[in-house]
């Protein structure tokens, strides 16, 4: 027999509140999670309509109790059964429950305070008018206030309660005194919170370039081909106008009747981004971020289910915009880690687009100047069609980089974080009055140990990555538990400059000052960021030229156009690089290489200065270069070697518990299950996580590498069903993580 589980009700509230019901044979193959149905309910022959979220084979209460379901519900509202559907499709292939997906895919948790604007209309005619004034002024103590709305009304018939209360400062009680006697009615309508503000609107067509236009012209073809549901990767230089080609295809969409929704990675970019789509596109616009209210966020979804808006803008969450008529979404710097959700279900932007495209027959475009590894060899293997522009616009050269090597500023004397050519070209474009960002790699970070003197890093002898260093100086590998003694000097020059790199933005904006005591300096980071517009305000005072030097952290180097900044100062490119993490070449090239294309985007040449430690690293090179391909050929060649994603797909298993030895025994026992049910299976662990111990919780690890991503589906099945059953190690809870783009 089979069974669904169903929720009576959309409305959030009781999300958490399902029923079991049976599923005649007859509708057997109609009815999967998403279906909307209608069931019995209660007593008598009352019928309600539920949509279906999962459907099982094993009865939760007895069968006898357990109602058929009637029928499915033709012609029924597509969003929400889509979004549901969308849901048991993340809780398949990333692990979740189906509550945890379902308030991921529906992430307005409940109703907000609807926003109304109120009109007061007066309804008394020009005789009754007159003659009510008369009566009011023959008082000896008549009310100024109802003097004063009286006459107002008479002048004009409707006025905003607003401007009755506030401009003309009359208590809201004389309205509601007039309302009873008969003299106005009161009258209400909703308003939908709007976050987007812009001043200027200008729809003017854009003039594409030839780069620009065949990227165009080859989706529109298939479009009129009836080809909708492909998905596309743009591999465009920085600076090579991906916006302006997004924006055209935008309006194709609009034009085919359709709705769009471009992904963005920061909040951060969410400014310059949103004005250009305004400007463009005007109240079709609108935005979903995490530092709105809960009410903005609210009302951002029912303008999007009304039709309200048709184009959002936003990170990850804006996936799940309610839109009717999905056509087309686009993922703005794909390759950003931020796009992989770090809590259950653990699921990546890119592939839950491309599942929720095909349950609309809608088109998705990534966009990079340094596409992820995944999205470039998989448009290589064609499953996803690769464009490229090559070209910036305007025909503007890409910036002139230069690597500076940090181990020859030491040996000359220099223990500043600025090397003697950056000190040089600082001093060149305040001169100048031209605009410098100094960015330092901060990303990636886990306590890396290496020589100042050489630049070796103390790496993993079995899986490349460098160790990282934990309490009592020991260094420890996160993927296969080898651990060692931190060295007194380096085992490869014997250098007593050994240990990690401390230096922060706060660090380099003092330093900066001091150097430079006439320059403008602003900072950007997580904690000038934390009020509501942060980045906003940052961001606008450096495009005023308020600012001269921009420091900051990842936030400043992506997706920001500044027509005057000249100079850009990598200041650590090793920090990402010799991250723990077998990504740290990927991300050094793509950071570095985006930083790079903040220099020269106006009419002024740009120059970029790249500080390492280690100049020779192929990735730094290549960044340098400005070389993709060079990376990409470098880099797979390693993956294949190590069997890395994307040459195998990798599942990370997390078992916490306040009890050390009840998690690793649970995170023992589901190795052994593993290993028992899966011939050939690959299990690395279990061991401890990066940070063994957050908060008195312990955290053991098991890595497995597979080049089928549906057996590590099997794997995660097979460990889910043995935790239901298995009561053995009650005190832990177990998460999934479907190819981790960082390390536990």
């Amino acid at each position: 027999m089979t069974f669904a589980d169903i929720i009576l009700d959309i409305s959030l509230e009781k999300l958490d509140k399902t029923f079991q019901y049976m599923i005649p044979e007859e509708l057997l193959s109609s009815v999967h999670p998403g279906t909307q149905v209608v069931i019995p309910f209660g007593k008598g022959s009352r019928r309600i309509k539920g949509f279906v979220v999962d459907i099982s084979h094993e009865p939760k209460l007895d069968i006898a109790k357990i109602k058929p379901i009637c029928g499915v519900v033709k012609d029924s509202i597509p969003i929400e059964s889509q979004l549901i559907e969308l849901a048991a499709w993340m809780k398949k292939n990333y692990g979740s429950t189906m509550n945890q997906a379902l308030k991921t895919v529906i992430p307005i948790k409940k109703k907000q305070s609807i926003k109304e604007k109120k009109r007061v209309v007066f309804k008394l005619d020009e005789k009754m008018a007159r003659d009510e004034y008369a009566s009011l002024m023959a008082r000896t103590n008549h009310s100024v206030a109802k003097e004063e709305l009286l006459k107002a009304l008479m002048e004009k018939s409707v006025i905003d309660w607003d401007v009755i209360v506030n401009d003309m400062d009359i208590p809201s009680s004389i309205i509601r005194d007039f309302e009873k006697k008969g003299f106005v009615d009161v009258l209400s309508d909703r308003v939908f919170r709007n976050p987007v503000k812009a001043d200027v609107v200008d729809r003017a067509d854009i003039v594409l370039n030839d780069d620009q236009s065949n990227v165009c012209n080859r989706i529109f073809t298939d479009w009129l081909n009836g080809d909708f549901n492909n998905t596309y990767l743009i591999h465009g230089v920085t600076g090579s106008g991906k916006t302006e080609v997004y924006m055209e295809i935008l309006k194709k969409t609009l034009d085919r009747g359709k709705s769009a929704i471009v992904l963005i990675p920061e909040i951060a970019l969410t400014y310059q981004t949103v004005n250009r789509f305004y400007d463009r596109f005007g109240d079709k616009v609108s935005i979903i971020n995490s530092r709105m209210t809960p009410a903005e966020r609210f009302d951002q979804f029912e303008r999007a289910k009304s039709g309200d808006v048709s184009i959002m803008v936003g990170p990850r969450s804006a996936l799940f915009t309610p839109f009717t008529n999905l056509g087309l979404i686009i993922i703005d710097e794909e390759h950003e880690s931020s796009y992989k959700s770090e809590v259950a279900p653990r699921y990546h932007a890119r592939e839950t687009a491309i599942a929720r495209a095909k349950m609309n027959d809608a088109t998705v475009i990534l966009g990079s100047a340094t596409p992820s590894l995944e999205s470039y060899d998989r448009a290589v293997k064609g499953e996803y069609i690769l464009l490229e522009m090559n070209s910036r616009v305007m025909e503007r050269p890409l910036p002139k980089c230069e690597i500076v090597d940090l181990r020859d500023e030491l040996m000359s004397g220099n223990r500043s974080i600025l090397s003697r050519k950056l000190q040089t070209a600082i001093d060149d474009r305040l001169k100048k009055k031209e605009q410098v960002m100094l960015f330092l790699n901060r990303r990636g970070m886990m306590g890396f140990i290496s020589c100042r003197a050489c630049g070796h890093v103390i790496k993993c002898p079995h899986c490349d990555v460098s160790l990282s260093l934990h309490g009592g100086d020991k260094l420890r590998c996160h993927y296969c538990g080898y651990e060692t003694q931190k060295p007194k000097e380096c085992p490869e020059c014997g250098s007593k400059y050994i240990g990690g790199f401390k230096a922060g933005t706060q660090k380099v904006e003092e330093l900066v000052k001091a150097q430079y005591p006439s320059a403008r300096v602003l900072r950007m980071d997580m904690d000038t960021t934390k009020g509501k517009n942060g980045h906003q305000d940052i961001l606008r005072a450096f495009a005023n030229h308020e600012a001269d030097i921009l420091i900051g952290t990842q936030m400043i180097v992506k997706g920001h156009d500044f027509n005057d900044v000249t100079l850009v100062g990598i200041l650590a490119a090793d920090m990402s690089l010799n991250a723990s993490d077998f990504h740290g070449a990927e991300r050094t090239f793509q950071l570095v290489t985006q930083a790079a294309g903040r220099a020269g985007r106006g009419d002024l040449a740009g120059e970029v200065i790249i500080q390492t430690y280690q100049p020779d690293n192929y990735s730094v090179v290549a960044a340098a270069a400005q070389d993709y391909k060079a990376f990409y050929k470098q880099e797979i060649a390693y993956r294949n070697l190590m069997d890395y994603p994307p040459a195998s797909h990798m599942l990370l298993v997390l078992v916490t518990s306040t009890v050390e030895n009840q998690a690793m025994g649970q995170a023992q026992a589901i190795v052994n299950l593993l290993e028992k049910n899966f011939d050939g299976i690959r299990c690395m662990g279990p061991g401890d996580a990066g940070i063994a111990r957050i908060n008195d919780v312990y955290r053991k690890v098991i890595y497995i590498k597979e080049a089928d991503y549906n057996r590590l589906i099997a794997y995660k099945d097979q460990v889910e069903k043995y935790l239901l059953e298995s009561k053995e190690f009650a005190n832990t809870a177990t998460w999934f993580d479907f190819d981790p783009m960082s390390g536990f």
